[in-house]
């Protein structure tokens, strides 16, 4: 990956696991997030996003749309992204990470059983700039954290992979999705790896995942669709007593805010989706969502945290902006 100077003063690797420590002494850091990026359409989210002036952009998935079988097809349509003009003058100023979803996996609502998995995961670090050392291409998924330091608040990034190891979902006659009662998302080397990244007492732990984590009354792709994973998930948030968590997600083609409060957390739970930018469900007007608050946003978009040690407290304001830098939505937090 590429990282500016002013902005990564030190690079630890730790070995066993995709975790990369960086520290920078600003006292507040801007992170900009989005998802749903076809690769072969207009593109010029990318302009209002620079105008925001990020540290880092974080690719939540979909980040092409490759939906193929053939590697160097795949390969190809990478490049197309690479080489879109505005992203390209984007990226030479803004560092970026990221995690993918089902259409840069390679297959439409694909898990585990997707067949290419392995190679098609070698492409995707290709496109994060991933070293050839990286643990990343090691191991079995792209999962991966990285820690920035805003004055003395640490904050953890956690991508995870929501694919590689996904059991499978079966549809009914009606092309919904049936719940998997005991289906697993992640896997029991990353469920390891996460129980580990939470231990570390960061300030805030910001946590990817290309599949939305609280919504649960739609009938798409979302961890609802398997509980025993989402309590695992909710369960393993309690236990690591972390002082604060904001989950962020994409896949959806629209935005939204939702929020719940867990047993056990001292702090309200939110994930973000941020999932429009080059294309969005404009014709999704009134989605039931119980959790959310603020807007259905269905408009091309992209999610904007900023960071501000406020004291002895973390702020963090968080936002989902569209053309023109237009907001649609705002929430304040402090850890």
């Amino acid at each position: 990956m590429r990282y500016s100077v002013n902005l990564i003063l030190s690079v630890l690797i730790i070995s066993l696991c995709a975790t990369t420590v960086r520290s920078q002494t600003k006292q507040s850091m801007r992170i900009a997030f989005g998802s749903c990026n076809r690769q072969n359409l207009s593109q010029p989210m990318w302009n209002y996003i620079a105008s925001d002036q990020p540290d880092l952009w974080v690719w939540l998935g979909d980040n092409i749309y490759g939906d193929t079988d053939d590697m160097k097809v795949l390969k190809e349509k990478y490049e197309i992204q690479k080489n879109q003009e505005e992203y390209k003058k984007f990226i030479s100023k803004v560092p970026f990470i990221g995690t993918w979803d089902d259409h840069d996996y390679g297959r439409n609502d694909a898990g585990k059983q997707y067949p290419h998995k392995k190679e098609s995961q070698q492409l995707a670090l290709d496109f994060l700039n991933e070293s050839k050392e990286s643990v990343r291409r090691k191991q079995e998924g792209i999962y991966a954290s990285n820690t920035y330091q805003v004055g003395s608040k640490s904050i953890k990034f956690i991508l995870l992979d929501t694919r590689y190891h996904r059991d499978t979902l079966m549809k009914d006659t009606s092309k919904k999705y049936i719940v998997n009662t005991t289906g697993d998302i992640l896997g029991e080397e990353q469920w390891k790896w996460l129980e580990l990244e939470l231990s570390d007492k960061a300030d805030a732990y910001i946590i990817a995942s290309g599949t939305q984590f609280l919504s649960e009354e739609h009938p798409y792709e979302k961890w609802a669709n398997f509980p025993t994973a989402k309590k695992r998930f909710m369960d393993l948030l309690v236990k690591a007593n972390t002082k604060g968590v904001v989950l962020l997600s994409g896949d959806r083609h629209i935005g939204e805010f939702s929020k719940t409060q867990i047993s056990g957390l001292n702090y309200p739970l939110y994930d973000i989706t941020s999932s429009g930018l080059t294309h969005s469900a404009t014709n999704n007007t009134s989605e039931a969502n119980k959790y959310r608050v603020g807007p259905l946003v269905n408009q091309k978009h992209y999610g904007l945290m900023e960071f501000t040690e406020d004291g002895k407290k973390l702020k963090i304001k968080i936002q989902l902006k569209g053309i023109e830098t237009s907001v649609f939505h705002t929430e304040e937090l402090w850890f």
